[in-house]
């Protein structure tokens, strides 16, 4: 008795099985596209490694590489990534294949790898016959240059004529601007340079660079070579002989403009690099200089004297300082005003000083009273090279509070071209006890910030942006010598010394310095004994210290403040560290440091560590002994927020201010840590999401530092029952603090509409997310329309964010923003703009360029408005 088998095939299973089998043959042809594709990518690779090596020949002769080129080798390694991930699997799906590899036992899954490896191989073949470059560079574009913010000036509209034409001339390769401190060389220079800005194509690169007093070789070219893009870690270890040849090599044959502000002796252009300039190249160099003598030594023996303003130009910008309602509050004060003005000398910077510190003074005796100061400091410093200092010094005595004495004179530690951060310098003072005692730190710094400011108002400060501040070198020229005079009349006051390592043996009486400074000196080694018994703040950060001696930090029982972050290579502090008993600010951020030295428990008074960026420190025990500790930074640095880490932080009972990395997971925090966080970089996150409503209820939390991390999203709560999203509360304030967030490499995250509740955000940065589509999503702000975002915000910068469409879905107002910056945003093609959004002048600023020419407007007021905004 026989059996019978049926088995019933639809006609569409018989057309997939057909197609699989004869078709393209996905499956019978998998052998030999495999070996094909393997042979055509290792002709591919070998055609990348010629158009590399011709990129790599182009950009040393510093063209640019082209732009299709850049495209095509990014998509020759996403397709080498793709082809190891498939050929990586071959030998299982081979094995998969039957009946001599016509089919496969798992039809369906070989067919799609089939189906891959054959789509893979064909597109292989056309980046093969795409990678015939003629061309892979192109010379860099010319060198645009940027209108800068200048003060108008009165007075000085016939110098700027005569520099500028004689800088013109065809004859003229080296020009000298020379005249006293504070007359106004610096800002008719930056006049000139604008002036460049107007006559836009003519020159190839524009090159401008502080000098001041004492700078090195060195430097001068590692400023230079920033600006020609050169100045890489690798050629910053070439000696200055090499790095002359490399700046030569670049400037030659290029028409280029070199500016150099405030020079104090000869600056060697050829050891520097700089090919000399002359009719046939049609180069220019300028420089400014107080000294006449170096107009000659560089060249220039028809130097343009920068000569103070006239009697009736100088009442003019002294009256414009002082303002009409002072001038105007007594007859007497006019006449008055006159004589204060005709004491400073036709100098603007004295009448700026003077006229703004004059602004408030609406009672003719204190009129008087500043003739008087003024007319006695004239004939006792008469012999003064530098007049300006005695003059500028009344603006200085008009501070009245000696702390605030104190600030400025602290600020001439600094480097004359240097900028220091606001809060750091507000915690030196703190330490130093010029802002009082206060144990509650957000109201000590409050009291600092008002000093800052009272200081920016005298015109003794300058404000850079709202993390910065300058001085003027006058200014500064004029704190040390003030310091210094004081020092020698009164016993125990501030002798201030910024010196170089060269400079140390002249320094004869240790005991009087009480303030030093040493940064930016490029020092190896201390080995020195000092006996500085009397010294409070020593400043040695940004050199190249190995190690620092105990021998010369011996005798220093009275130091308040050390600072030595950014000496990259220092991992160890002495053991006489635990002789520094008055210690209260130490920062070792941005050094090598392993692990913290066991006499760091002897310093009862430290308040302030920062250990931020210490790659290399593994451990923070013994960190809790540290009992009158009040700030703490930890943020970037190896020790991330484990369980060990939590306890030592736990036991420091006057802690007020922390700033924080945490990776792998969360530590629940308490929330008396919790509400102590200023700034919180969360790197890692990616086995869970991360929790973003934790945060929200962080007080103080100031900073937000997201890097490779997988979010939950935020959603405003409608009812208790919803699950989908973290729920915030919109009546309930949160993230209020925030002022900067930066997100990187997050690519689960699709929006950032949760920042509606940032309403103080200021500064905004996000990279390299792959997923983010729009910032603020309309839908899920749908119950928030109450909000306007982005009031606050300055800065915003979205970086490599391919499927980026939107910022907002309408045009928003924007009254303080002053740039944005786009780069590799492909799909962006509209801001949140009209013609009114922003009342101020700003920069949009497009990278590639041509996505600026491709922006979509609101309308053609806000086109007209915003075009000429976009600046490469």
């Amino acid at each position: 008795m026989g059996s019978c088998f049926s088995l019933q095939v639809s006609d569409q299973t018989l057309n997939r099985i057909f197609n699989c089998l004869i078709g393209k043959g996905y499956i019978r042809n998998l052998k030999k596209n495999l070996r094909a594709l393997q042979r055509e990518m290792e002709d591919l690779i070998a055609i990348q490694h010629e158009v590399q090596n011709k990129v790599a020949r182009d950009e040393a002769r510093h063209q640019r590489r082209l732009e299709a080129v850049q495209v095509w080798l990014d998509r020759v390694n996403s397709i080498d990534i793709e082809c190891k991930d498939l050929l990586s699997v071959s030998p299982v799906e081979l094995q998969k294949l039957c009946l001599c590899g016509l089919c496969s036992k798992y039809v369906c899954s070989s067919y799609k790898y089939g189906k891959k490896v054959f789509l893979l191989l064909e597109e292989v073949k056309i980046l093969k016959s795409e990678g015939n470059f003629d061309e892979v560079s192109q010379p860099p574009p010319r060198s645009k240059v940027e209108e800068w913010p200048t003060q108008p000036t009165i007075g000085q509209e016939e110098m700027l004529k005569k520099a500028w034409n004689r800088l013109m001339e065809d004859g003229v390769g080296i020009m000298g601007l020379h005249g006293m401190g504070g007359v106004g060389k610096t800002t008719l220079f930056k006049k000139i340079h604008n002036k460049f800005a107007e006559i836009g194509g003519t020159f190839d690169i524009m090159i401008w660079i502080v000098v001041s007093k004492g700078a090195k070789l060195s430097k001068l070219q590692e400023d230079i070579a920033e600006k020609l893009r050169l100045c890489d870690d690798p050629w910053k270890n070439k000696n200055e002989s090499d790095k002359a040849t490399d700046i030569h090599r670049v400037l030659k044959g290029k028409r280029f403009v070199l500016m150099l502000d405030d020079i104090w002796e000869k600056v060697d252009l050829e050891a520097i690099g700089i090919p000399y300039p002359s009719e046939v190249n049609k180069c220019k160099v300028a420089f400014t200089t107080r000294d006449q003598k170096v107009c000659g030594q560089m060249g220039d023996h028809k130097p343009i004297q920068v000569k103070c303003l006239e009697p009736e130009d100088a009442w003019e910008l002294f009256k414009n300082k002082v303002g009409d309602n002072t001038l105007s509050s007594d007859p007497v004060i006019v006449g008055l005003a006159r004589e204060v003005a005709q004491k400073c000398r036709g100098l603007p910077l004295a009448l700026s000083v003077i006229g703004e510190t004059m602004a408030s003074k609406t009672m003719v005796q204190e009129w008087e009273h500043a003739i008087d100061v003024l007319t006695r400091s004239a004939a006792e410093f008469s012999d003064m090279q530098n007049k300006i200092l005695p003059i500028l010094k009344y603006s200085y005595d008009s501070l009245g509070d000696e702390h605030i004495k104190s600030c400025f004179l602290y600020c001439a530690l600094f480097p004359e071209d240097g900028q220091i951060y606001n809060e750091k310098l507000i915690d030196y003072w703190i330490c130093e006890g010029f802002i009082g005692e206060d144990q509650v730190l957000k109201r000590a710094r409050n009291k600092g910030y008002a000093m800052l400011g009272t200081l920016i108002r005298a015109n003794l400060l300058t404000k850079v942006n709202t993390k910065l501040v300058g001085m003027h070198d006058v200014v500064r020229e004029m704190a040390l010598w003030i310091a210094s005079d004081l020092g020698k009349q009164k016993e125990n006051f501030v002798v201030q010394a910024r010196v170089g390592l060269h400079e140390i043996p002249k320094v004869k009486d240790w005991g009087a310095v009480r303030r030093m400074s040493l940064m930016y000196n490029k020092m190896e080694e201390i080995t020195c004994e000092s006996n500085c018994s009397e010294l409070t703040t020593l400043f040695l950060q940004y050199n190249q210290l190995k190690n620092l001696s105990g021998e010369f930090i011996r005798y220093m029982q009275k130091l308040v403040v050390l600072d030595l972050s950014g000496n990259l290579d220092i991992n160890k502090l002495p053991e006489q560290i635990s002789g520094l008993v008055s210690l209260q600010f130490l920062d070792l951020s941005s050094t090598s440091i392993e692990q913290l030295p066991v006499g760091l428990k002897e310093l009862k008074k430290l308040t302030f560590l920062d250990l931020a960026y210490t790659a290399r420190l593994c451990s923070i025990s013994g960190i809790s002994r540290l009992l009158s500790l009040r700030v703490l930074s930890l943020l970037g640095s190896k020790v991330h927020g484990d369980a060990s880490v939590l306890k030592e932080l736990q036991q420091l009972e006057n802690l007020q201010d922390l700033a924080i990395t945490v990776s792998a997971e969360l530590i629940s925090l308490d929330q008396r840590l919790a509400n102590l966080i200023s700034i919180l970089g969360i790197d890692g996150f990616l086995q869970k999401p991360f929790d973003l409503s934790f945060l929200a209820s962080m007080e103080n939390l100031n900073e937000l530092l997201v890097l490779n991390s997988y979010f939950s999203e935020i959603k405003c709560r409608e009812s208790e029952t919803e699950s989908s999203y973290l729920r915030i509360n919109p009546k309930i304030p949160c993230f209020t603090n925030l002022s900067q967030l930066e997100i990187m490499k997050c690519h689960s995250m699709k929006d950032l509409t949760w920042i509606l509740f940032a309403t103080n955000l200021v500064y905004l940065q996000i990279a390299d997310s792959r997923e983010v589509g729009e910032i603020i999503n309309k839908e899920k702000a749908t119950n928030l329309t109450s909000i306007t975002p982005f009031l606050k915000l300055e800065r915003l910068f979205l970086h490599k964010l391919p499927k980026l469409e939107s910022i907002y879905w309408s045009p928003l107002p924007f009254p303080l923003l002053s740039n944005i910056l786009v780069k590799d945003c492909p799909k962006l093609r509209k801001l949140p703009l009209n013609a009114t959004s922003v009342p101020k002048e700003f920069q949009i600023c497009m990278v590639p360029p041509e996505q600026g020419n491709e922006l979509e407007w609101e309308d053609e007021d806000t086109k007209n408005r915003f075009l000429p905004s976009i600046k490469p």
